[in-house]
């Protein structure tokens, strides 16, 4: 069973005992999908952390992942952000505004390209950064340290090999077919 099914209670309070695993008309099965629970797996983890972003310096996990990544390499633009991070135009721009709005990130133009802003942090997004980054180092130890400095390493490797599989798929799909060229 998924996670979640640990958390159901009943009119009791007591967890639901597990359910057999079912599987759709198509055979699919959740519990068992592998997009599926990377991404449950993924967003688990993000919550877990956002709560302590939220509650100790009221930012959202865009906004995180913006400061995070104007923090690695100043001078970014939204785009950038965007494709490193897979979050959509509208919530990086949403999370610069907000940035912005509060003194964190500030924008310059960019001479390569004038439609796009360069993205800096600001003295204020430099001290900010400062304390979340030792915090977001003990929540990573929180969560992952129960596994061995070779699992992590396998990890790695395996998330490695699902980015390029999953590139892969994805230009894939984008390719013209012989069919849809009008061969």
């Amino acid at each position: 069973m998924l996670p979640i099914a640990a958390r159901r209670g009943n009119s009791n309070g007591r967890p639901e005992t597990a359910r057999p695993e079912q599987t759709g008309a198509a055979g699919l099965s959740l519990e068992r999908f592998m997009p599926y629970r990377l991404s449950y797996a993924a967003n688990l983890v993000s919550e877990a952390i956002a709560q302590q972003y939220s509650a100790l310096f009221d930012l959202t996990i865009p906004e995180w992942r913006v400061i995070a990544h104007v923090a690695e390499q100043s001078g970014i633009t939204q785009q950038e952000i965007g494709l490193r991070t897979r979050m959509d135009k509208v919530t990086v721009s949403r999370a610069t505004i907000a940035l912005v709005a509060r003194g964190f990130v500030s924008r310059s133009k960019n001479a390569a390209d004038r439609r796009s802003r360069r993205l800096c942090l600001t003295p204020a997004g430099r001290r900010l950064y400062a304390a979340i980054a030792p915090k977001a180092l003990e929540l990573e130890r929180a969560v992952f340290g129960q596994f061995s400095a070779a699992e992590m390493a396998a990890l790695r490797r395996f998330l490695q090999r699902i980015d390029t599989a999953a590139a892969a798929a994805m230009l894939a799909r984008a390719e013209p077919t012989a069919s849809t060229r009008g061969a």
